[in-house]
């Protein structure tokens, strides 16, 4: 993989979008963080329920849960998207990726510890430029870790559940090259489209590819996952400098 010429937004093949992290968006939540991944912004909040779901009592299981939740705002998108309660049913995107979303945490979460609450973690995507899955996956890691510090503050928990950090990248061919971080006008027509899901220990939680009426190698799938590893080792980077500032603060 070469990583010249550049792409239309121009970065390089190997290069991530300009990530950043703010904190506090949403004051009721117990943690949140707008996350963004070039034009793509995302809410993410963390809410902590002081109980578990039925089906946890009746089946006797100790512990907490964590479920996910994920919407695209009506006017996140070029064309305006209607909400799913308009249409009276929620569409299969949004059910697989929200179920992506609470896997992807559950992996590095031990719900044993987190005693029985409930974390919610809310994902609205207030802009889409492509990745809307990977950006809630990185940020709602952030949200859940600001909520459970709220939690061992108050003393409602004796030891951090979180076993690991946990993030996302997009990479895919387009045009015949191998990309990193595929924005909107990239993911739209790739030939190839990869999202990567790994913890900060490099750890692989999932991985979801297909070709897009198009083949690819093995050599290929490998190369591919290498340039994952590599933008999700920069990704955690900047969610441990991220999360570093916000807890010395607390």
């Amino acid at each position: 993989m070469t990583s010249s010429p550049t792409r239309a937004d121009g970065r390089r093949a190997d290069q991530l979008r300009t990530i950043t992290f703010e904190a506090g968006i949403a004051p009721h939540a117990t943690g949140s963080v707008l996350v963004s991944f070039g034009h793509t912004r995302v809410i993410c909040a963390a809410t902590i329920e002081p109980k578990v779901p039925a089906w946890m009592k009746q089946q006797r299981v100790p512990g907490g849960w964590l479920t996910a939740e994920y919407s695209l705002l009506p006017y996140s998108t070029h064309e305006r998207k209607p909400r799913d309660i308009s249409k009276g049913k929620i569409d299969g995107r949004t059910v697989e990726i929200q179920r992506l979303i609470g896997r992807s945490l559950r992996a590095v979460l031990d719900l044993k510890k987190l005693g029985e609450n409930t974390l919610w973690i809310d994902c609205d995507v207030l802009q889409a430029d492509g990745g809307t899955r990977t950006a809630s996956i990185t940020g709602a890691y952030l949200a859940a870790r600001l909520a459970i510090q709220t939690l061992l503050d108050a003393k409602r928990i004796p030891e951090n559940p979180l076993t690991d950090s946990v993030s996302a990248v997009s990479v895919g061919l387009y045009e015949g090259r191998e990309l990193l971080d595929l924005p909107y006008l990239e993911d739209k027509d790739a030939e190839v489209d990869f999202n990567i899901v790994m913890t900060g220990q490099g750890k692989f939680v999932e991985v979801q590819g297909c070709g897009e009426e198009a083949t690819y190698t093995y050599e290929q799938l490998l190369s591919l996952i290498a340039l994952a590893k590599k933008g999700i080792k920069e990704i955690s980077a900047l969610q441990t400098a991220f999360l570093t500032r916000q807890l010395l603060g607390r």
